[in-house]
């Protein structure tokens, strides 16, 4: 008899990333094995043969003890036992609660009983800056950031579901930031893509359902049910009551449109990379003439990426801010300059777009 159906998906989900993640090593190591013999091969030596420990790529989870993160633990543990994959954990302690030292290292316990190895429970101060939510998650990649390169870890395996999902692109619709806000989490992300999430198409109830089958011992994060939180609100008042007004089916709508969305955003990016060296004079400067004959959506990605290469940082430029800019180009009355994020400023001169440090 089989697994229990549950079981049975998120390892399913697990494996694949695994699969992707081999494969990636698989290929980058060919490469950087082609170059050692190059490199030896001029100095007349034979190169170093690698280990197996050096050939097995690490994966880490990150888990905070909750169902969905403790599921994905305990997938990873399965999984990586029949693939050439090393298994760790990640446990973060944001210290925002009482006792919360001690449940890390429960969680970094439960972690090391699975079979996970090396486990670490890192402890973060959060600070205040956006808010509560986005201070306490900047502290948590930085930490899981740093873990990983101490580790040496390909990879970093997160929780996330389809839930998470459709939470992240209502929260993206209600802040009216554009179409890459819809596009909610990607599968892949983060530098080298670090960063991934394999249960982004699976519910929070099938994850949950494979944790009592497995009877692991989860903890339920208070603040999850807080509301307090923005997005303990909308779980729990704002998706339900879109559920009881449109029906079933609105967190499966809304994590089809995130990669729909996605899919868009990504082609306009290339198109605004590809168009950028078109735009531009033989001194580099933007010509707003060529800018205006661009569609707006395209113009407008070509100006955020100037604005964030003179140094506007990327998580404080806003929509008004581009939309500022543009004005520039598109209603042009002989206004002064914007001021920036980042003390940069934006500017028409000679009908070229000037974009530097104030």
């Amino acid at each position: 008899m089989g697994p229990h159906p549950a079981v049975a998906a998120i390892r399913l989900a697990v494996r694949r990333v695994l699969h992707d993640v081999l494969t990636e090593h698989s290929t980058d190591s060919a490469h950087s094995t082609d170059s050692a013999h190059g490199i030896d091969a001029a100095h007349g030596t034979g190169p170093a043969a690698p280990t197996t420990a050096d050939k097995q790529p690490l994966v880490l989870v990150a888990c905070s003890g909750g169902a969905d993160s403790m599921a994905l633990a305990s997938a990873l543990a399965f999984e990586a036992r029949k693939l050439a994959v090393r298994a760790g954990g990640i446990t973060v302690d944001h210290g925002l609660q009482d006792g919360s030292a001690q449940r890390a290292a429960e969680v970094a316990g439960r972690m090391s009983a699975l079979g996970l190895h090396p486990v670490e429970a890192v402890t973060v101060t959060v600070g205040r800056e956006g808010g509560p939510e986005a201070a306490a998650r900047d502290a948590r990649y930085a930490a899981l950031d740093a873990a990983a390169e101490r580790h040496g870890a390909t990879a970093v395996l997160l929780g996330h579901t389809r839930d998470d999902q459709a939470e992240t692109v209502l929260l993206g619709l209600a802040r009216g930031s554009g179409i890459r806000s819809l596009s909610g989490m990607a599968a892949v992300s983060g530098a080298a893509g670090r960063y991934r999430r394999p249960f982004l198409e699976l519910d929070r109830q099938t994850v949950r359902k494979a944790c009592v089958a497995q009877e692991l011992a989860v903890w339920d994060d208070p603040h999850n049910a807080d509301p307090a939180y923005t997005r303990s609100r909308l779980r729990h008042e704002g998706l339900p009551a879109l559920e009881k007004a449109l029906g079933k089916g609105v967190v499966e709508a809304l994590a089809r449109t995130a990669q729909l969305s996605r899919d868009d955003a990504d082609a306009l990016d290339s198109w605004a990379a590809d168009a950028e060296t078109a735009v531009r004079d033989d001194a580099g400067r933007l010509e707003c003439a060529k800018l205006f004959g661009l569609p707006p959506a395209v113009r407008r990605r070509i100006l955020r990426r100037a604005m964030i290469a003179e140094g506007a940082p990327a998580g404080s430029l806003f929509a008004r801010h581009i939309e500022e800019v543009d004005r520039l180009i598109t209603g042009w009355r002989g206004q002064g300059a914007i001021n920036l994020p980042g003390r940069v400023e934006a500017r028409r001169q000679g009908g070229r777009l000037v974009i530097r440090q104030g």
